[in-house]
Formats: structure tokens, C-alpha cells, sequence
């Protein structure tokens, strides 16, 4: 019997899944982490709080159904769209993610709607500018956080052949 785990990082919890190659539900765990809302409107959690959630997550699942991690044939996961997490140089998180359903940015979507033109904003990306998305954010970050905003680092893969460490 194969066993695969399912790992869905949602905005209030992830959710981990062990099923066996017919479909069949071995166990499931979840384990909630909170989410900050500074300012109405606003939406952010720590990155940190996934990953700890997630190994909880894990842990717990395989300790509750008695199966072993080296047992497991494969791993799906999912998670939230649109969630900005800024990251220095040295890849350490910066600061709190900006969520999907975070709606601080409308005065940039309107600049960026202003300045590219809604129509051709359309025919390149096929979108509008939508506070969820990343672009509106990461103009936000320059703007009301500039000393966080400076630190954003750059991948290595782009200044070397070696790719990312």
C-alpha cells in the first residue's frame, strides 16, 4: 500500500492529509495560526508560524496514525495565492506576509491603473491591478516601508550560473 500526504497551507490553518493509493482517508490533522489585522483592512501572518504549523502538523498526523515518515510515496501540496513574504539577501523573512485578502494597496492599483492604462494593463497581464496581488504590495512596501523596502534582497541566481543556494 502507497501512502501520500496532502498539505494545504490556508490562511487560517494548515491542513494535513494522509490517504492511501485508493483514495482512502488513513488521517487528517490541522493546526490553526492567527492572523494579524493591524488596521482595518489589513491581512498578515508570520512565515515562521507556517513552518512551525506544518511540522506540528506533520508530526502529529504521523504520530496519531502510527505511520512512518520514510512510509510516505509522495506529497501534494497548496496553499494561499498572492501572499507577499519580502526577503533579504540572506533569505531571512523581513517582515509579516501581506495575504491575499490584505486590501491596504487601492492607491496603488490606482497608480499603476493610471500610469500603465487599464487597457493595456489588460493586454499584458490579462488582469486589472488588484490590491490582492503582488506588484500593488511590493510598490506599498517602497512606499510606507522604505528602511524594510531597502533590505529586499535579490536571488543569487540572478548574478551567477550556480542558481540559488
Amino acid at each position: 500500500m502507497s501512502v501520500f500526504l496532502g498539505l494545504d497551507l490556508g490562511t487560517s490553518a494548515v491542513k494535513c492529509i494522509l490517504v492511501d493509493d485508493s483514495g482512502h482517508v488513513i488521517g487528517s490533522h490541522s493546526v490553526e495560526y492567527p492572523l494579524q489585522q493591524p488596521h482595518p483592512g489589513w491581512a498578515e501572518q508570520h512565515p515562521e508560524d507556517w513552518w512551525q504549523g506544518t511540522v506540528t502538523g506533520i508530526r502529529t498526523l504521523l504520530e496519531k496514525t502510527g505511520i512512518a515518515g520514510s512510509d510516505i510515496s509522495g506529497i501534494g501540496f497548496s496553499g494561499q495565492m498572492h501572499g507577499s513574504v519580502f526577503l533579504d539577501e540572506a533569505q531571512q523573512v523581513i517582515r509579516p506576509a501581506l495575504l491575499w485578502c490584505d486590501q491596504r494597496t487601492a492607491e496603488q492599483c490606482a497608480y499603476i491603473e493610471s500610469t500603465v492604462g487599464e487597457a493595456e494593463l489588460g493586454r499584458l497581464t490579462g488582469n486589472r491591478a488588484l490590491t490582492g496581488f503582488t506588484a500593488p504590495k511590493v510598490i506599498w512596501l517602497r512606499q510606507h516601508e522604505p528602511e524594510h523596502y531597502a533590505r529586499v534582497g535579490i536571488c543569487c541566481c540572478r548574478r551567477t550560473t550556480s542558481g540559488c543556494a
